[in-house]
């Protein structure tokens, strides 16, 4: 049997300084995925893989356990997404998930991520936006039955909380959505929840916080503004950020965790970081100073994510990583994806 390498036992680069070596990170399982998947029974189909952050976990996802399938599936767009995850031992298959006949013709599996969603360029987009995030999921509730799964969501169900505070758990603060994108967000849980419960299916539903690859994510929205000499807007003055292949190790393993109806979960890291110290560091680095406007405000969207550190323990990547590698990265000119976050967003409009 093939040695699986595993993140918990390799020693982290100072700097990732090509594509390839930040793939291979990005998609490297875990040694709690791997022992997860282990008793892992059946095959995973993960929908909606042709994303940002899908190529990798569907590579992750063989890596943990190549006697698996792993099938992706999307519209694949993208020019060589597709062949990619095929080179990788990944099946894939086109389909649109708006489409009922050929949703219809997928096949049936035990294990499902839903990845499909629409947030970038929400504004302007309110009827697709809602199509994708609460259409589709009503769709695949109507084709699969006896399944586990795990449906994408966003921190942004939440109220704003203090941040001196431990932050919005599912337990303690009810969904109270602020603009289109976060209420169609609130439509696609609601729809996963019902059709978890009339088909029995286990699921959870995950509320992500701000996940870090090195081609887009809040660190790098932070240090472009830091290099360009532009003014942070410090009212947001914390975001929770977690390495890529962290959040995917854990999002993957929530697989053995669901629960009838589907229940939400917090992934991140342990604790926010601070805006205005990542962008001092960012500075030292660049040999630039930070510019800052507006006021730290006392409420912002934060969340606990005590329960995923419980289950999965604490992220493998620290912030002072990140921060090294986005720097590094940026220096060199590393492909980006020009695609920000808005982690400093405070109306809702995406």
């Amino acid at each position: 049997m093939e040695k699986i390498t595993v993140l918990d036992k390799v020693k982290l680069p100072e700097y990732i300084e090509d594509v390839k070596t930040l793939d291979d990170l990005l998609s490297m399982p875990s040694q709690g995925l791997v022992d997860d998947f282990s008793r892992l029974d059946g095959d995973i189909m993960i929908l909606g893989v042709g994303g940002k952050v899908g190529p990798t976990l569907a590579r992750m996802a063989k890596r943990a356990a190549p006697g698996k399938r792993v099938i992706g599936v999307a519209r694949f767009s993208e020019q060589g997404v597709k062949e990619a995850l095929e080179s990788a031992g990944v099946e894939t298959i086109r389909c649109d998930l708006l489409n009922r006949e050929s949703v219809a013709k997928l096949p049936d599996v035990k294990n499902i991520i839903f990845m499909a969603g629409k947030k970038f360029g929400t504004a302007g987009q309110e009827p697709f936006t809602w199509a994708m995030n609460v259409v589709a999921p009503a769709i695949i509730g109507e084709r699969f039955c006896n399944i586990r799964f795990v449906a994408f969501s966003t921190l942004c169900v939440y109220p704003f909380v203090s941040v001196a505070g431990r932050g919005s758990a599912p337990e303690t603060h009810p969904p109270t959505p602020l603009g289109e994108y976060a209420n169609s967000c609130v439509g696609r849980e609601r729809v996963f929840q019902y059709f978890s419960s009339i088909n029995k299916n286990p699921g959870i539903l995950v509320r992500l916080n701000y996940a870090i690859d090195l081609h887009y994510g809040a660190l790098q929205d932070i240090a472009l503004k830091v290099l360009n000499g532009e003014a942070i807007d410090i009212r947001t003055g914390i975001a929770n950020v977690i390495w890529q292949g962290d959040s995917t190790n854990h999002i993957l393993r929530c697989l053995l965790h669901g629960t009838v109806p589907a229940r939400a979960i917090n992934i991140g890291a342990e604790k926010p970081a601070a805006v205005r110290y990542v962008a001092n560091e960012f500075a030292k680095i660049f040999g630039k100073e930070a510019v800052f406007s507006g006021v730290e405000q006392p409420m912002a969207w934060h969340n606990d994510t005590s329960e995923a550190m419980r289950l999965f323990g604490k992220p493998r990547v620290d912030l002072d990583t990140m921060i090294r590698w986005n720097a590094r990265w940026l220096q060199k000119g590393g492909t980006v994806y020009h695609k920000p976050t808005h982690y400093e967003q405070r109306e809702g409009v995406f």
